[in-house]
């Protein structure tokens, strides 16, 4: 799969931006500040319906204008419900996003208006390595648990849905929860928690499917992952991936249920859903007096952490700044190799990375995402570009974008 034309209207820096795209290596170079990391966020968002770089839709719309658009051609092999596939097999769908600060963001396949976002997702699949990456490894659990969620959706985009069910239902939770403390601390009447019941059954609901596929997916990184890190470092392994579930730590000695608590051993004994339904329920009932004190729901997968081992070791706060790197990479790495075996191989975005590295780590990153499909850079200057990464060339100044 790849990007054969990118069209950009009032996105970031561009007013407007056509710039054609071929398979293989594509780098974009100009002076830092110019929009190289602009182009490939566009491509991120069309990929994710989110950026890499900010939490909300608003900065991605240039100053001035109401809204942004993103319109890229993609090609793909085989047939599908959203195109026709032409006699050499290849499958060209042209993707439209609207982005709307402040209002529901809108979505053509085809030209087709009868889609929703959320629709996008699957068809342009990335890997993207950026400098923020280095958070996955020495930031919070929450970076972490972004992580496994965009790559569970880009493996199963139906599971958006379930991402977004289980946030609609946490914060409806977490109104009854705040509602309730707040009484409490008032000196008040107490709230009516009748419903909590309900609403804890949803949570376990769409928490246990939502539990489930992070259980799997990092029983399908995990070898990845180490082989990855010893291809960027060799002899500085091994690493491991453990999940660490609030879920399965509440109660486990008298804790509210934060991450890393005793008590993960109880995921072993959860065999499929119906356990992992279960193991959330009672957790939340474990929690109830805690979560009415605090106002706030203590237990769930938004509570969840990945604890990244190196050797025996947790990764933060012991691996130097240049194994964190490894770390960081040899996750996005694991990603690329798990989807490309799922299908169509993503397109990789490394966007101003070669920079971070030293020359070593540099050169065998360059080596290995090299036979990519579709493989997009951006570097300030040329010689941050490895030779193995020698292709196409974008100049990127002022506002424009010029093929060398």
């Amino acid at each position: 799969m790849h990007v054969a034309h990118l069209s950009l209207a009032d996105f970031r820096s561009y007013a407007r931006a056509e710039v054609p795209l071929d398979p293989g290596v594509t780098a974009f170079v100009g002076p830092n500040g110019q929009g190289k990391t602009n182009l490939v966020e566009a491509v991120g968002y069309l990929a994710t319906l989110g950026s890499h770089r900010v939490a909300s839709d608003a900065p991605l719309v240039r100053i001035g204008a109401e809204r942004a658009v993103v319109r890229a051609q993609v090609v793909q092999g085989g047939g599908g419900p959203h195109g026709d596939a032409p006699a050499d097999g290849e499958r060209r769908r042209l993707l439209e996003l609207e982005i709307n600060p402040g209002r529901a963001n809108r979505a053509r396949i085809n030209r087709s208006t009868q889609v929703r976002p959320r629709d996008l997702l699957g068809i342009v699949r990335s890997v993207l390595f950026a400098p923020e990456d280095l958070a996955l490894v020495k930031g919070d659990p929450g970076e972490r648990r972004r992580f496994l969620d965009e790559l569970i959706t880009a493996r199963a985009p139906r599971l958006a849905g379930v991402r977004a069910d289980y946030e609609r239902v946490l914060k409806q939770r977490n109104t009854l929860l705040k509602t309730a403390a707040l009484a409490r601390r008032h000196g008040g009447k107490g709230a009516d928690l009748s419903t909590l019941d309900v609403w804890d059954q949803h949570l376990a609901t769409a928490g246990a499917e939502l539990l489930a596929q992070r259980l799997d997916l990092v029983a399908a990184l995990q070898p990845r992952v180490d082989k990855a890190y010893e291809q960027l470092a060799p002899g500085g392994g091994p690493v491991g991936l453990e999940y660490r579930s609030s879920a399965a730590a509440a109660g486990a000695d008298g804790t509210d249920g934060t991450a890393g608590a005793p008590g993960d051993e109880a995921l072993a004994g959860a065999s499929g859903r119906a356990e992992l339904f279960q193991l959330l329920l009672e957790a939340l009932t474990r929690a109830r007096r805690q979560e009415i004190e605090r106002g706030v729901t203590l237990v769930g997968p938004h509570r969840d952490d990945l604890l990244l081992k190196l050797g025996p070791m947790p990764a933060k706060g012991y691996a130097s700044h240049g194994e964190s790197w490894s770390y960081a990479l040899a996750l996005r790495l694991a990603s690329y190799e798990l989807l490309c075996a799922d299908g169509d191989e993503p397109v990789l975005v490394l966007d101003d990375v070669f920079a971070e590295l030293d020359v070593r780590r540099r050169e065998r990153l360059a080596e290995l995402v090299a036979p990519g499909e579709q493989v997009l850079v951006t570097a300030a200057v040329d010689d941050d570009v490895p030779g193995a990464l020698r292709g196409a060339r974008f100049a990127v100044e002022n506002g424009t974008v010029v093929r060398q």
